[in-house]
Parts: structure tokens; sequence; C-alpha cells
């Protein structure tokens, strides 16, 4: 075991002593008609700084072949199914403020402090180099660690992300995003979720909240990002990202979302071919922003071809 880290099959939660994360992999298994044995997985924590934690998703027993980042508000269980789909060892990286890992100083959104703590977990969880796929603001953050730890990363696929994304085109995402604080109860966070996913089952939608939330005490529920309460410090923003992504000397390859939630658009793809000519650009046909949630096989058959 690697100094530094700690694994085990058990909740992290004070409040969800009853949650145990793993006991959904065969309802996924079985939604998606994935006939095979549950894989081996189990959460790992790394120590960043001294003081904090990151934690991740260990996927199969044998060197990971991949990093897996998830979006804005997410967590390392979004990608479940093109886990499963996909039979490889990899991890899962929750997002500093996200998931089981602990809050950032820097808030939800700091891609540049975020990618510090990531590639210090990709040191410690993986054999570097390997492929990172990163979704959407999870991109921004691959981005900053391709380029400032280039030894870390073999390629770079982003899910749906470019660094011309705005809060203009990403409207529709951040207003769910940024919806209320909490929730009087299970149900109403559930509805919010349905509401905001219309083409996905409420079987998954519900997998998902119950990864991504927590009840307090009093019966109401928080999104994990959400519970940390307000930054202390100001996140850096002054990184030209387009910039940074030009410079990245691995292969990067953008998987785009084609459905009526993907954030890309044409303005975009043009900016990122002017940049990365070598590169290559792949649609997913009807897909919604976060591809791994809609077209998980589809995906997963992706990232096969790419690895």
């Amino acid at each position: 075991m690697v100094q530094g880290v700690v694994t085990g099959h058990f909740s992290y939660d004070a409040f969800m002593s009853d949650y145990d994360e793993f006991a959904y992999l065969e309802e996924n298994l079985a939604e998606w008609g994935l006939e095979r044995p549950r894989p081996h997985v189990r959460r790992a924590f790394v120590a960043v700084e001294g003081l904090r934690h990151v934690s991740a998703l260990v996927w199969g027993e044998g060197p990971p072949e991949l990093v897996l980042i998830h979006g804005s508000a997410q967590n390392a269980h979004t990608f479940d199914t093109v886990a499963l789909a996909l039979q490889r060892p990899a991890v899962a990286i929750d997002l500093p403020h996200h998931g089981h890992s602990d809050a950032s100083f820097y808030g939800a959104r700091a891609p540049l402090e975020h990618a510090s703590d990531v590639a210090a977990a990709i040191s410690e969880l993986t054999i570097p180099p390997l492929p990172l796929v990163a979704m959407s603001y999870g991109g921004l953050v691959g981005i900053v660690i391709a380029h400032e730890h280039p030894e870390l990363i073999s390629q770079l696929v982003l899910i749906d992300i470019t660094p011309g994304v705005n809060a203009s085109n990403a409207r529709h995402i951040l207003d769910f995003i940024d919806g209320p604080e909490s929730f009087a109860n299970f149900d109403e966070i559930l509805a919010r979720t349905s509401a905001f996913n219309p083409g996905r089952s409420q079987t998954s939608l519900r997998r998902g909240v119950l990864h991504n939330a927590v009840e307090r005490p009093d019966g109401t529920w928080v999104w994990r990002h959400q519970q940390h309460g307000r930054a202390s410090l100001q996140p850096t923003t002054d990184i030209d990202l387009w910039q940074l992504l030009q410079e990245i000397a691995v292969p990067v390859t953008l998987v785009r979302a084609t459905g009526p939630s993907s954030v890309v658009g044409d303005e975009d793809v043009e900016e990122f071919v002017r940049r990365r000519p070598q590169d290559q650009i792949i649609d997913v046909v009807g897909a919604s922003h976060s591809i791994q949630g809609s077209h998980p096989l589809e995906l997963a058959q992706i990232l096969h071809h790419l690895l």
C-alpha cells in the first residue's frame, strides 16, 4: 500500500452510516444489460498538503490503465457504468470539494489549485504516465494537469468541454448546480434532479443522488459540493486555458455531446481545431452534457478504442 493512502469498504460520512456506496453496482449492471460479475472496487484517500485528503474509487486489482475526473457538482461515481463496461483497472477521482474529498480552501471551482491536488492523487494511486479522461469542469482541471505535470499524462480526453465554454452557453447546467442550498427531504432533491435530466431513468438518477448528496441530522438533504460552505480564499483566475491546451505535448481528444444540453458550440470546435489541428473530435449523437450518464456504453467504446 502506498504511504499516505487509506483504503477500505466503508462509509466516510457521519450522517450516512447505513449508506453502502458499492451496494448499487448489481443494479447498475442490470440496468445497462452488462452480463458480467461485479468487479473489485475500493475507496482510497490520498493526503495532500498534510492536512486534507483527495478521495478516489480504484477499479480492478491491476495497475490502473486510465484516470477519470468528473465535472462540477458531480463525483467519481458518475463514471460507474463506464468503468463497469470498460472492465479495465482505473482510478476515478473525486475533485477537491466534491464527493468524499475534503473541502478545498479555494471552493468548488478553482482549476489551478484543484489540479495540484489531483496530480498528487494520480502520483500516489497510479504508475504514470497514463491517459486522463476528464469531463466538463474536470476537463479544465485536466488541461492544467497535462500542461503542468506532463510526466503524469500520456493522453488527454476531454468530455464535452473546451476553455471557450462560458456561463452563457452553460447556463442550463449552472442553473441546476446553483440551485437551492438544501432540500426538505430526499423526494425533493430527486424531483429537482429528474426535472433537469428528463432522458435519464429514475433508478439511475436515484443512485446518482444517493452518491452525490448527504442527509443532515434534521432530515434535510444537501449536495456534497455544497456542504462545506463558502470558500475562504479566492481562486486563481488569470490563466489562459486555451494557451495551456495548445501547448500540451500529448494527444488530446475532444468527445462532444450533440444533445440539447451540450455546452460545446461550433465556435469552440473551430477554436479547438485551430489550436490542436493534429487531434481528433468525436461526436456522440444525442448525448447529454454528461455523456457518461446518458450514453455510457458509447463512451466506454470510444475510450476502449482510444486506449
